[in-house]
């Protein structure tokens, strides 16, 4: 019996990990929300982690916008804690798979980023979350995986497919950025990967490091909100495409720039004997069908 702890329980990906485990007969799961688990403060993150082989945190600052004017707290979260989670796992030989962020990286690449790309994040979330991966490499350099994530949509929580499935019920048209371009990843997808990827890590086939949890290939907003009409029943030629300057225009400009491409490579996924995550048309039609989803869609006439 495997004994894992999932951190940040109460948000999209813990719910979703809660699932996943809680469906495995060979799995022991202990699923703290930030009630029953205040990451920053030490000594409560210490006293959690003892008895179990493996944690997956969840936990996190996810205000990307008021990161900026809250950096330390941010980081208090995204960096401190991890360490904190990190050095009570070295402490009592459990595994560590941390979830971080394409944020990492400044969206100036045109190719994929590899896990081995130099960070180089350009707001205070980004920088807030690049202090948990250096927390996580610097403790267990042997026992500590760090999977980024991006474009994250799930049944529990807000989240961009969600939003779209509202307006096309609410507005004749949609105007969507065009210009960024990214790859959406669904919750519940990621949280199978992460227990597999555990797993291998407890099995010693998994080697330590970075992993990019991100779906295949790619898309811009504006192709995701197609695709999220269409696969509701709705007409896609509703959104129209705009750019990025025209949305800031039109609705201000948000605090925290954004990475403008959000593409990860996913090579070192073959090293741990996992494929990758399935293409994101294919888990996009997956999720419209579950009914925290379905439920937004209107019904046949």
């Amino acid at each position: 019996m495997t004994r894992w702890l999932v951190t940040g329980a109460g948000g999209m990906l813990g719910s979703d990990l809660r699932a996943v485990l809680g469906a495995r007969p060979d799995a022991s799961l202990t699923a703290l929300d930030r009630a029953g688990l205040d990451v920053v403060d030490e000594a409560a993150v210490a006293a959690a982690v003892p008895g179990h082989d493996l944690v997956i945190n969840t936990a996190a600052w996810t205000d990307v916008d008021g990161a900026e004017t809250a950096e330390d707290a941010a980081t208090a979260v995204n960096g401190a804690a991890v360490a904190s989670l990190a050095r009570a796992c070295a402490a009592h030989g459990a595994r560590l798979i941390h979830v971080s962020t394409d944020y990492v990286f400044d969206g100036t690449a045109t190719t994929p980023y590899p896990e081995d790309a130099p960070p180089a994040p350009v707001n205070a979330y980004g920088r807030s979350k690049l202090a948990g991966e250096r927390a996580v490499l610097g403790i267990l350099p042997e026992h500590g995986y760090i999977v980024r994530t991006a474009w994250f949509y799930g049944e529990h929580g807000r989240n961009f497919v969600a939003t779209m499935l509202r307006l096309a019920t609410r507005r004749d048209t949609v105007d969507v950025v065009a210009d960024q371009h990214g790859q959406p990843t669904w919750s519940y997808v990621l949280a199978g990967q992460l227990v597999a990827l555990g797993g291998a890590a407890l099995a010693g086939t998994a080697p330590a490091g970075i992993y990019h949890g991100t779906s295949t290939g790619q898309t811009t907003w504006y192709g995701l909100a197609r695709a999220v009409f269409a696969g509701a029943g709705h007409d896609p030629d509703r959104v129209r495409p705009i750019t990025s300057d025209e949305y800031a225009r039109a609705h201000g400009a948000a605090p925290a720039r954004r990475p403008a491409y959000s593409v990860l490579g996913h090579d070192r996924w073959a090293l741990a004997g996992l494929p990758p995550l399935p293409p994101w048309p294919e888990s996009l039609a997956r999720a419209l069908r579950r009914p925290g989803f379905a439920a937004l869609v209107p019904a046949p006439s």
